[in-house]
């Protein structure tokens, strides 16, 4: 099976795509974003600007709201709106034209350019494709119920990622319905809807309906 990065997302424009360099499978990238972000930060690649913080960078026109809380290290790209009440905590890389809507919590993750988390999401451990959006209530599981390494469900047969925690890969362009929820582990093809209320694991290939 290929689950490199470019079968799932396009990150020809996504300013830290350096970042999935040498990655094979699309999740070795999670446990990597933590030194990818120090190292930015040390060699003054990206030099923090966020309030009195030494590893937070906002990027031009994004807008901060009242409330919102950033753990570093952290980087928000351009012209994103971080709503009130969102927690950002660490190790997380936000792309341009980003919205991130009131009471969100985003850890460990990549969320690349011009998608949305609507309001009152949780995405932990996992990659977001250009375009996607995730509406209200909507969660990204990281943590399986008894604590083992996460794994790939492909029906047949179950893929190993030697991780404690890993969400979601998200495809581009796709659409995530109302207080569903992504179990750990799931990988959506580009151009995939998720109905409201639907719990979804494994793998899904692209332009699929799941209901």
């Amino acid at each position: 099976m290929d689950f490199s990065i470019d079968k799932y997302i396009d990150i020809s424009s996504f300013s830290h795509s350096e970042i999935f360099d040498e990655i094979d499978n699309a999740w070795a990238v999670i446990p990597e974003i933590k030194s990818y972000l120090e190292e930015q930060f040390k060699k003054g690649v990206i030099k923090a600007n966020y309030k009195n913080s030494d590893n937070i960078f906002i990027g031009e026109g994004t807008t901060i709201m009242d409330g919102v809380v950033i753990i570093g290290p952290a980087i928000i790209g351009k012209n994103c709106l971080i709503s009130s009440s969102v927690l950002i905590r660490e190790n997380c890389i936000i792309g341009d034209n980003v919205n991130i809507g009131h009471a969100c919590e985003i850890k460990n993750s990549i969320l690349l350019n011009n998608s949305a988390a609507a309001h009152f999401n949780y995405i932990g451990d996992s990659i977001i494709g250009n375009m996607v959006n995730l509406a209200g209530g909507a969660i990204i599981a990281n943590l399986r119920l008894d604590k083992k390494p996460v794994t790939i469900n492909l029906g047949h047969k179950k893929i190993s990622t030697g991780l404690l925690k890993l969400g979601s890969i998200i495809g581009d362009n796709c659409n995530i319905g109302v207080n569903a929820v992504l179990n750990p582990g799931t990988i959506l093809g580009k151009n995939s809807i998720v109905f409201p209320l639907t719990s979804v694991s494994g793998l899904h290939s692209e332009n699929q309906i799941i209901k």
